[in-house]
């Protein structure tokens, strides 16, 4: 989930299908699921069912589902036959890691206020659900700051990511919609139909597009 505050070649896609029912969306094992301060995971420390590493674009250590990670490998290939190097810096974060995240935040600014506008508390995080992932670009550039949302690599993956099934999930300017500044690195797998749909409707987040309640707060 968000670590800091703030932000070719296309793969075949997809139809976009219509926007299935706002009650749908509280599965951990759906790649739409929707997690944020108000919609906690469910258990609170679920752990998805098989994880895999992911290639030579990441550390050993970072892991996501199956079906993110392959669309997550697809992507970083397509953007380096473009000449943009892409590189994953986080991917599953377990409830205990994301306790130890949050308490980290909790120290550096003094107290929840300030930790809860950059960090999801365990148990609502979407790194938790294996679906999410953080990019940086291959040379280091403000990696996981908010001067990345000028890199190429953020610019190439906020226009190219659809394709593959994935969205930029803290936009600029819609931190009273998610409940976070804006993360330009922090990019979510929803599958092709939900991320072409948004696309096409112009939506720039999943509360919009299911019609959920914004989740400012917890």
């Amino acid at each position: 989930m968000p670590s800091s505050p703030d932000a070719t070649t296309p793969a075949p896609s997809t139809t976009p299908a219509a926007p299935p029912s706002a009650g749908a969306q509280a599965d951990p094992t759906a790649p739409d699921v929707v997690v944020n301060k108000q919609r906690p995971l469910l258990p609170l420390d679920f752990e998805p069912a098989e994880l895999r590493p992911l290639d030579a674009s990441a550390g050993p250590d970072i892991r996501l589902r199956p079906d993110a990670a392959e669309a997550v490998e697809k992507m970083v290939d397509a953007a380096g036959q473009e000449g943009v190097g892409l590189v994953i810096v986080s991917g599953y974060r377990s409830y205990a890691e994301q306790q130890s995240t949050y308490a980290h935040w909790v120290a550096q600014y003094g107290g929840a206020t300030g930790a809860d506008a950059v960090s999801a508390r365990p148990g609502h995080s979407e790194h938790q659900t294996g679906l999410a992932f953080d990019i940086a670009q291959d040379d280091g550039a403000c990696t996981l700051v908010s001067c990345f949302a000028q890199t190429r690599a953020a610019r190439w993956t906020a226009l190219h990511a659809p394709e593959y099934g994935i969205i930029l999930r803290y936009p600029l300017g819609f931190d009273r919609i998610t409940g976070f500044f804006a993360e330009p690195w922090h990019f979510r797998y929803v599958g092709t139909d939900v991320a072409l749909a948004m696309k096409d409707a112009g939506q720039e987040t999943l509360e919009e597009y299911f019609g959920l309640p914004a989740a400012p707060s917890y």
